[in-house]
């Protein structure tokens, strides 16, 4: 048998984006059991089947590859800490969230944007998993997007997507652009800021950013958005998008600052300060995060990790 780094295959499997379900069923005893499972998927429409695959592992695993019955919930996007209730809570994890059975008893999460109730088909052994079919007796669905997954990070495909759109001009769209360790800042009488320009009409924010930068000879790939906030004075919207590029710019009043030395220069804006200081810290661990907010105050939402 073929020897692989189990932490690097690990990592690998892990550059498959899926999303994220929690798996339930009920013991002998009646108690509720349930388990976080990326591994969901749809087999067959015709019989409708699908397939899950709890690992041995687990304390609930004799329940799920003996029952004759289980349910799949498909998590929303705000259901991120549904997710991690089950998947390493040792207290009553029913008892912390809401939910409902289905007509065969098993438990269905209240909020979930789709709902699978099973009947087992077949338990199939498969390394230090197994494989569980399940033919769907019944399902729901609501609109909404589900939570996402992908190298170890959650990431929420709807939060990221909304606040790239089309917005009520005007708008101050950016970029923190990093570039061999070094991000490219503009130098202006009043500070440093990131690359940025002033949307006065509507329209979808990366592409405006990205037209700026290509008019300036600036080559760069605009990733995920980074920060979306209102200035609580004022009202200013700001949004700024996380790029990178292969080399540095040689555009006139344009530096290529190390991101160690980030946290010590002057900006034109306390928003931008405190932006940047986070850009700084997330650096270390490229776990970077979605800011939503205004300038007081906001919330931190992962983002992928990036490399």
């Amino acid at each position: 048998m073929t020897s692989f780094d189990p932490r690097d295959l690990r990592d690998a499997f892990g550059s498959f984006m899926t999303g994220v379900t929690v798996v339930t069923s009920r013991g002998p005893d009646g108690k509720p059991v349930g388990f976080t499972c990326n591994s969901f998927s749809s087999v067959s429409l015709e019989p409708p089947m699908i397939s899950v695959c709890p690992g041995m592992f687990l304390s609930s695993y004799p329940v799920f590859t003996s029952s004759r019955f289980f349910a799949v919930n498909v998590l929303a996007e705000n259901q991120r800490e549904i997710s991690n209730i089950f998947a390493g809570s040792r207290e009553d994890r029913f008892a912390q969230i809401a939910y409902k059975d289905d007509l065969n008893g098993m438990p269905l999460i209240d909020g979930a944007v789709a709902q699978f109730s099973c009947k087992t088909d077949r338990v199939i052994p498969a390394g230090d998993h197994s494989i569980l079919l399940g033919e769907v007796q019944h399902y729901s669905h609501q609109e909404g997007l589900g939570l996402g997954y992908v190298a170890g990070r959650y990431f929420s495909l709807g939060l990221e997507h909304s606040t790239a759109q089309a917005a009520p001009a005007p708008v101050t769209c950016g970029a923190v652009i990093e570039c061999n360790g070094r991000v490219l800042l503009e130098r202006t009488t009043d500070g440093y800021r990131p690359l940025q320009v002033s949307v006065k009409e509507a329209g979808n924010l990366r592409d405006s950013i990205m037209q700026s930068l290509n008019e300036r000879g600036i080559e760069a790939e605009l990733l995920q958005v980074y920060s979306s906030y209102n200035d609580a004075k004022t009202g200013a919207k700001f949004t700024y998008f996380l790029g990178r590029a292969e080399s540095p710019a040689t555009t006139p009043g344009v530096e290529c600052v190390a991101i160690e030395d980030l946290t010590g220069l002057s900006y034109t804006r306390q928003s931008i300060t405190n932006m940047m200081a986070r850009f700084s810290f997330e650096s270390r661990t490229r776990n970077f995060s979605l800011y939503l907010g205004d300038t007081n105050r906001g919330d931190i939402h992962p983002l992928l990790q990036r490399t």
